[in-house]
């Protein structure tokens, strides 16, 4: 459905994005992570055709954003950061509007804002002014001018910033019915959000994708045996003894008694060792019994801090993390 291609935008000296290459498939919900700065606006605002790049292209469905940008934005709805109100209209003025700008047919225009005020859950407001709505019914209207014209691409940069727990509940699952219709690029702060809603992650940090794949893939991908869930049958101290005298471990923490005769502990191991291996060993030349070894995933907050950390950039990058 988009395919970006070596896409980099400079600002004189100052590289914003450099050598982007992304594919995103049709009904797929995609999200967008990178530290503040690291180049997420930029690329979405390429993909939309709001900025040019420097290099590098982008096709919305087999039209190139820069060449053909009347066929391709035709195919984008766009929520940025800021969603583009007219306060002083009301909502159903607002989405008018917008409708003439993207040249929905006149005698379709009615039943299709109807629809879109019907499921962006909109009716009860249709006639107010905009500037007297609340955050979250402002965020819900900016999501309705994205989806006029029933585009088969959302691009939606930030859509929960600034909402409360309620909000962000209500908005992430429009997000997600829409997901079922459309196909979408999701940036946003919350990783909660973006694991809950998208198919796939990509991250960004300093203006290059540092890992891609499903939040599954990363984990599995990133943890390795660094973190290992043990049930040992013996005490608590005697464990801890043996786990002494393994090398590479960082830290144990006791998770308590979750079967008779035995301790629950969850061994970290130093620089991405794999510490299984040493610890079956360990374990079975004590004569301790293992009844359980079992590799922890990495939640996406860890999965973000690991492929942020300068010490990783240069290790994990799109080409080896998918």
């Amino acid at each position: 459905m988009i395919k970006i291609d070596s896409i980099t935008k400079r600002y004189g000296n100052h590289t914003a994005i450099k050598n982007i290459n992304l594919e995103i498939k049709k009904g797929e919900i995609l999200g967008l992570l990178g530290p503040n700065g690291a180049g997420k606006s930029t690329t979405m605002n390429i993909i939309t055709g709001y900025i040019s790049a420097t290099d590098g292209s982008v096709l919305v469905d087999g039209f190139d954003i820069f060449k053909n940008p009347i066929q391709a934005k035709k195919r984008i709805g766009y929520l940025p950061e800021i969603p583009p109100l007219y306060t002083d209209m009301t909502v159903e003025e607002y989405l008018n509007f917008v409708s003439r700008l993207k040249k929905v047919n006149k005698n379709e225009r009615k039943e299709h804002i109807d629809t879109i005020l019907e499921s962006i859950k909109l009716t009860d407001v249709r006639k107010r002014l905009i500037k007297n709505l609340s955050k979250g019914y402002k965020q819900r209207v900016g999501l309705a001018q994205a989806i006029v014209g029933d585009p088969e691409i959302l691009i939606l940069d930030e859509p929960t910033v600034g909402l409360d727990p309620k909000q962000i509940i209500e908005i992430r699952d429009l997000i997600s019915k829409l997901g079922k219709e459309h196909t979408i690029i999701l940036s946003s702060h919350i990783l909660s959000e973006i694991s809950a809603i998208c198919d796939r992650v990509v991250i960004i940090n300093k203006g290059s994708i540092v890992a891609e794949g499903t939040p599954d893939e990363l984990s599995h991908k990133l943890s390795y045996g660094t973190k290992i869930a043990l049930r040992i049958k013996s005490s608590l101290n005697e464990a801890e003894e043996i786990i002494k005298g393994v090398s590479n471990i960082n830290s144990v923490s006791n998770e308590g008694v979750k079967e008779p005769d035995t301790i629950d502990l969850i061994v970290e191991g130093k620089n991405d060792c794999d510490i299984r291996e040493a610890l079956f060993y360990a374990f079975s030349r004590a004569n301790i019994p293992l009844l359980m070894i079992k590799p922890l995933n990495l939640t996406l907050e860890e999965i973000f801090l690991e492929v942020t950390n300068e010490s990783k950039e240069e290790s994990l990058n799109a080409g080896n993390v998918q």
